[in-house]
């Protein structure tokens, strides 16, 4: 009988071996550039967690340290879906190419300016009394040049009444080198974005001047998902699977935000701690949900034509398309 058996076992295993690299086969394969912000977490939970696989999908996220890499990268077919700052698919229209905005990543009030905490701030309001008991001593801030960590500067000193000649700002090109320069303190104020600022909230006692929820709108996204035209045109079925899967991704978060931080801090995918990343959904002024609001993304956008940094004319209305995500958190 023992031959039998290990027949009978060995045809087992072979049709199960079968199985799976026919269930591998029939998933669609699809590249997703990202950068390392907190609104990345319903891609990430979406992908450890199943909700693309249960999609049909098999995901591969591609990690870019430059906005501009990430969108180069989708305007050359090498990635399938970006998820960027909101103002690189401004750019690339600008550049003539046809990339087509469908979705927020995911999350609310992501972007943070934070202040050392032994400036005793808690305010713009705050700094703009700190500079005047200060004069000689311009404060030093850390953000991106032309990026919307510039500019939510940019729009609460115009709030404020504070002159931007009265501060120093410290321009970088690495999120991450940002990050260490405030955690040294070499800089004063960081203009950033969570988990990050909220990790220098919890281990160093760092305050929370103003988010882009307080300065925009509190639907005003920090990160958007984009795919050419063609994408949407001729794999709208994909498209509308990916969006699918991150919608699962946040229902998670939303509902089980333990169990999402498991999934997030089993890849790796941030480089805090767990505590950090429950804090930083937390204090997150809205449950994660999809649909930007339009009118503070084209805001922004007006201010971004007024400094100089991208052309006038291109509209949110040329290049959004969020039908498909509207239906979905729909049902």
């Amino acid at each position: 009988m023992k031959p039998v058996v290990g027949l009978i076992i060995g045809a087992t295993l072979l049709n199960l071996s079968v199985s799976s690299v026919q269930a591998a086969e029939a998933l669609t394969h699809i590249k997703v550039g990202h950068m390392v912000a907190l609104d990345m977490a319903p891609l990430f939970v979406a992908k450890e967690s199943g909700c693309f696989t249960r999609q049909g999908l098999d995901v591969e996220t591609v990690f870019f340290a430059n906005p501009g890499d990430n969108n180069a990268a989708l305007a050359g077919g090498a990635i399938d879906f970006s998820i960027n700052a909101f103002t690189l698919p401004f750019f690339a229209a600008n550049s003539g190419v046809p990339i087509r905005v469908i979705s927020a990543a995911g999350g609310w009030g992501i972007m943070e300016v934070v202040a050392q905490a032994k400036l005793g701030l808690h305010s713009i309001a705050d700094l703009k009394t700190y500079i005047q008991q200060h004069p000689g001593k311009p404060v030093k801030i850390a953000t991106l040049q032309g990026d919307t960590l510039e500019l939510i500067l940019d729009r609460q000193f115009a709030k404020n009444g504070i002159d931007p000649k009265s501060v120093q700002l410290v321009y970088f090109n690495d999120l991450l080198g940002m990050v260490e320069a405030f955690r040294s303190g070499q800089v004063d104020i960081l203009s950033h974005i969570k988990p990050y600022t909220t990790d220098m909230e919890v281990n160093k006692g760092s305050t929370v001047l103003t988010n882009n929820a307080e300065t925009w709108s509190l639907h005003a996204p920090n990160t958007v998902v984009s795919v050419l035209d063609k994408t949407l045109t001729h794999r709208a079925p994909v498209v509308r699977k990916f969006l699918s899967g991150l919608v699962c991704g946040a229902d998670m978060i939303n509902k089980h935000p333990d169990q999402a931080v498991s999934y997030l801090d089993k890849g790796h995918y941030f480089r805090v701690s767990p505590a950090v990343l429950s804090q930083a959904f937390k204090s997150a002024p809205a449950p994660i949900s999809f649909t930007p609001d339009l009118a503070s993304i084209q805001s922004v956008v007006d201010d971004m034509a007024k400094l100089g940094y991208i052309k006038g004319g291109v509209r949110t209305e040329d290049i959004f398309r969020l039908d498909m995500i509207r239906s979905l958190e729909k049902k």
